[in-house]
């Protein structure tokens, strides 16, 4: 049987591609991080090993004992990680020497071609997750009002040029006003943040990057998401159609008609 490496961030999309892989009859191989990936991973996968996050040297050595030949990113590895007590190995301090920058297309880019040079072809989300993609229409009960559509149309610029900087993918308006960019944070702290700064009724729009690489970072939003909507309480979410995923869209769905929010694909 046909082996595929997993590498496994937070959240439910690595429970969720697993699931979608295992249909394809392959043997999944799941490397997890110790106090960030899901505990259920290890009963889902075929095999699953945990490492800490500064194992880079193991995560490639763990690839290469198990014969994979190819491998898949998904969840969330913060990279605030990098400010914490995290010990690196020898690669991962070789790696980190190498970069030009600490931006999230750098580091990424980078790790895909450690990998490349092992033997391991790193593959995108979208080969298997495409059917997860947001298409482009409203999605919900609730349609944008003319004010909202103008802040959507205002918003998407910022967002896609904060894209092409690779600051962040998320920014939060009001008004025609920008309240938010994520950075570091995240897009929930962005969300909420720019919420709270508007005194709600706010616009979030998520984007990818100009060119966006489909291997890794691409736009996700599910119910954590929702979580930070409600306190930001904002009233429409504008996500790039073919290019974000969303997780538990019926989910997400019934809570935005809940409380009269507009998810919108555009």
């Amino acid at each position: 049987m046909e082996s595929i490496g997993l590498i496994a961030g937070s959240g439910i999309l690595p429970l969720i591609l697993l699931e979608r892989i295992k249909k394809d009859k392959l043997r999944v191989v799941t490397i997890a991080f110790k106090g960030l990936s899901s505990d259920n991973l290890s009963d889902a996968s075929d095999n699953t090993y945990w490492i800490s996050p500064g194992e880079l040297g193991r995560l490639i050595g763990i690839l290469k004992d198990e014969g994979i030949k190819r491998a898949i990113m998904a969840g969330k590895v913060p990279k605030t990680l990098m400010f914490t007590d995290i010990e690196p190995d020898i690669r991962a301090m070789t790696f980190f020497l190498k970069l030009r920058d600490k931006k999230d297309e750098s580091l990424l880019r980078a790790l895909a071609e450690e990998l490349e040079s092992e033997g391991i072809t790193l593959e995108g989300l979208t080969s298997y997750l495409n059917h997860l993609l947001v298409q482009k229409g409203v999605l919900t009960t609730k349609s944008p009002s003319e004010e909202e559509v103008k802040d959507i149309e205002f918003g998407l610029k910022i967002a896609r040029e904060i894209g092409r900087l690779d600051i962040g993918q998320t920014v939060v308006i009001k008004n025609q006003a920008l309240l938010a960019v994520e950075a570091i944070e995240g897009t929930d702290e962005a969300i909420k943040r720019g919420g709270k700064l508007g005194n709600g009724d706010v616009v979030v729009i998520k984007v990818s990057k100009p060119g966006q690489d489909m291997r890794f970072d691409v736009p996700v939003v599910g119910l954590k998401t929702m979580d930070a909507l409600k306190e930001a309480n904002a009233k429409v979410l504008a996500l790039e159609s073919g290019m974000t995923i969303i997780l538990n869209r019926e989910a997400m769905i019934r809570e935005a008609d809940k409380i009269g929010l507009c998810i919108i694909g555009v």
